[in-house]
């Protein structure tokens, strides 16, 4: 065979797997309601109208039938699914295709197809339906091949990962060879590997630390990032939504109240409140029934709620305003459509009719006043968005401009802002108005609006004035800014570490916030949101490609990945595991996730803090180390954990391990203090520290009959720590200093 006929061969081959995979591949199910079959821009305020039903579904007995109608369509699918009598016929049809796309694929890439070769790799690695096996050998193999020939930088990065990790025992763990790979992909642009490279010189892995270095890297990950969300549409692409935490959902590691995750203010955590809605068998589709219900009787903020979530994708939107986006724990389709109905709904009863001319509409505050307009004039915020960034519409600035306008009027802020960038960017005619537009950005985030603050900071920061530019920034970030605003404060702590005297600290602020915009820059590589998704298929190839991909994104860094593989492998260990009630866990599983608890203790996660105490009390993860030393260390985690001021569990495990003399030397004061510790963090721990504290003053007492020195003072329950010969500063600075190192994998 000619050269010739060997490519148009492989062509052929290559082109015939792509088409027989697109007939395995399904398209995810979407929610179907549509406010369209509910009441319509223009309601009848008769009572007639509100209590019939009609086609359009309005009023409560057109609820009901919906929801009816819904009903009967379900039980229909359930009994037609339930008479297919040829589903196993056409599953192994289907599996004879996959087994086909493979050997085409193969084929194609024995005849140089280097395209065919990468997509044998992928597919091998990623089944793209469960028709196809996992074969992660296969997928080495081939990205090794890929990344020889062609110096690909995606095939170099997985052949990296595999090397740091070890997956499946394809190839052992070497550090050295996943330095060298990772730092291929991230020369050649690869922004999951200039993320991991960036991970790993900042804590040490694979290297010597090296924040500098580290900078280097997510700088160039974070500038990506930066890069694609500017060529969004007017005020940036839309935010990939945050990630969840799958112990969160469940009240935290140590489950509700016990948790960091699910006390204080972290009770207001959206995945803590959808973690509790999911516990009483609560779904989405109920949610949005039940708003849909309420929406259609007219009640304003139902139907405003419903546009926020159908704009947002989420039920949950994020602190700061629409620009933050929006929480992945409570995700819906996006449906702009259903948004524009919702939002156009609400602002037709303050402005029933566009004029002819968007720029000649009357531009004063509506005569009416209270909760309607305030409503309308949120809801003209939304709609001004989505005409100027042709969301559900045809992009229109003069639109858009109209709809801010009208806002404004009422003193809306996301109106404000958005008069802001059109008078800035001349988006109308070309016109700009430097003095309108920071009138407007000055109105906005007089009202705290996050966004405000940072197209302020921008503009002061073009001008020079980084102190003040930074400043704005600063309070855009504790407003609720997840992305711009962490993007410049970390170009002026880069620009100012090397001429600082505080360089390590600014280095160091530095790669923080540029890790933290790379991290939400995840368009198109989104493995929180993938893995999410494939968890909650509840298959077991879903939850082993989530486990895949959570550990990609823990490799680059992720915090919330590694918080996430190490909770479900800790779901097969010590989950709940207590001194009273030991199990015997496999040590091998134990052994990666306490690299993974340690990695995310590292990162300021204080549950993971106490984790990590866990397993070295408990011995889990590291046989090499005698139980002395493993003591000493599990101490050192819970002092850690306890000097956050969060975290009860931590304080009265020290207060237990003072009380017996494990891991610290023995003394009755500070055990007591700890245990008081415990009870003035979290009143929920009434209940244990009462019983200790009952259990420590006897056995104080038996140690004092016994002729014991240093016991408690039965008489006082106030006690003085200083009458501790233990508690010195000597001591506590040996024994009790916080724990930021981890083990190197």
């Amino acid at each position: 065979m000619s050269d010739l006929d060997q490519a148009a061969e492989a062509s052929r081959a290559y082109k015939h797997a792509l088409a027989t995979l697109a007939t395995l591949t399904a398209p995810p199910p979407s929610y179907t309601h549509d406010p369209s079959t509910g009441s319509s821009s223009t309601t009848s305020n008769s009572l007639l109208s509100s209590i019939l039903p009609n086609f359009q579904g309005q009023g409560p007995f057109g609820s009901a039938l919906r929801i009816a109608v819904k009903l009967q369509q379900r039980l229909f699918t359930k009994t037609a699914f339930s008479r297919l009598g040829n589903k196993k016929k056409r599953d192994d049809e289907n599996r004879g295709k996959a087994i086909k796309v493979k050997d085409l694929l193969q084929h194609s890439a024995e005849l140089g197809n280097e395209e065919a070769l990468y997509k044998l790799a992928h597919i091998s690695l990623y089944p793209p339906s469960y028709y196809f096996p996992s074969d992660p050998a296969l997928a080495y193999n081939s990205f090794n091949a890929h990344a020889s020939l062609t110096g690909n930088a995606s095939s170099q990065a997985f052949v990296a990962f595999f090397h740091a990790t070890g997956y499946h025992d394809v190839v052992p763990v070497d550090q050295a060879k996943a330095q060298l790979y990772y730092t291929f992909a991230a020369q050649s642009g690869d922004k999951g590997a200039q993320m991991a490279l960036g991970y790993r010189d900042w804590t040490g892995i694979g290297a010597l630390e090296d924040c500098g270095r580290a900078l280097q890297w997510y700088e160039q990950a974070s500038y990506q990032a930066m890069e694609r969300f500017l060529r969004g549409p007017s005020l940036g692409a839309t935010l990939p939504q945050t990630a969840t935490r799958l112990s969160d959902l469940v009240g935290g590691v140590y489950g509700p109240g016990a948790s960091v995750a699910s006390t204080g203010l972290n009770t207001l955590n959206p995945a803590i409140k959808a973690g509790i809605a999911r516990s009483v068998g609560e779904t989405w589709e109920d949610v949005l029934e039940y708003y849909s219900f309420n929406a259609d009787r007219g009640e304003t903020d139902f139907a405003y709620r419903l546009g926020k979530i159908f704009y947002q994708g989420s039920i949950y939107h994020s602190a700061g305003g629409i620009a933050s986006g929006s929480e992945g724990v409570g995700r819906v389709p996006r449906n702009f459509h259903h948004a524009r109905h919702y939002f156009e709904k609400i602002a037709r009863n303050v402005w029933p009719r566009d004029p002819q001319n968007p720029l000649q509409h009357a531009s004063t505050a509506p005569k009416e006043e209270g909760v309607q307009v305030g409503y309308a004039a949120a809801s003209a915020a939304y709609l001004g968005r989505m005409y100027l960034r042709g969301e559900g519409v045809r992009q229109d600035p003069i639109m858009a401009r109209m709809w801010f306008e009208r806002g404004s009027a009422a003193g809306d802020r996301e109106c404000h802002n958005g008069l802001g960038v059109i008078w800035r960017d001349g988006l109308v005619h070309g016109q700009t108005n430097e003095k309108k537009a920071l009138a407007f950005f000055n109105a906005a985030a007089a009202q705290e609006l996050a966004e405000a603050q940072v197209n302020l900071g921008k503009y002061y920061y073009k001008r020079g004035d980084i102190k003040l530019a930074n400043a704005y920034f600063e309070t855009a970030v504790r407003q609720g800014s997840p992305f711009e605003a962490y993007y410049y404060l970390a170009v002026i702590q880069s620009q100012q570490a090397p001429n600082s005297a505080l360089a390590a600290g600014s280095c160091a602020m530095a790669v923080s916030f540029h890790k933290l915009v790379a991290e939400r820059g995840v368009w198109g590589d989104d493995l929180l949101r993938d893995a999410d998704m494939a968890w909650s298929s509840g298959t077991i190839r879903g939850k082993e490609m989530a486990m895949l991909k959570w550990w990609i994104a823990a490799e680059r860094g992720s915090e919330i990945a590694q918080n996430n593989l190490a909770f479900v492998l800790d779901q097969g260990t010590i989950l709940r595991l207590t001194r009273f009630s030991p199990i015997t866990p496999s040590n091998d599983t134990a052994r990666l996730a306490l690299t993974q608890w340690t990695r995310s203790a590292a990162q300021r996660n204080v549950d993971s803090l106490v984790k990590v105490g866990d397993y070295y009390y408990h011995g889990l993860g590291d046989s090499k180390e005698d139980q002395a030393t493993r003591l000493e260390k599990a101490a050192k985690y819970y002092q850690s954990a306890a000097e956050s001021q969060v975290s009860a569990l931590a304080m009265w495990n020290l207060g237990w391990m003072y009380e017996n003399g494990v891991g610290v030397p023995q003394d009755f004061h500070l055990a007591k203090r700890h245990y008081d510790m415990a009870l003035e963090t979290n009143a929920e721990a009434y209940l244990p520290v009462i019983i200790s504290l009952v259990k420590l003053h006897a056995r104080s007492l038996w140690h004092t009959l016994r002729g014991g020195k240093n016991g408690l003072d039965l008489w006082s329950f106030e006690e003085e720590i200083s009458a501790s010969p233990f508690f010195r500063h000597d001591r506590l600075t040996d024994n009790t200093r916080p724990v930021t190192s981890q083990p190197r994998s």
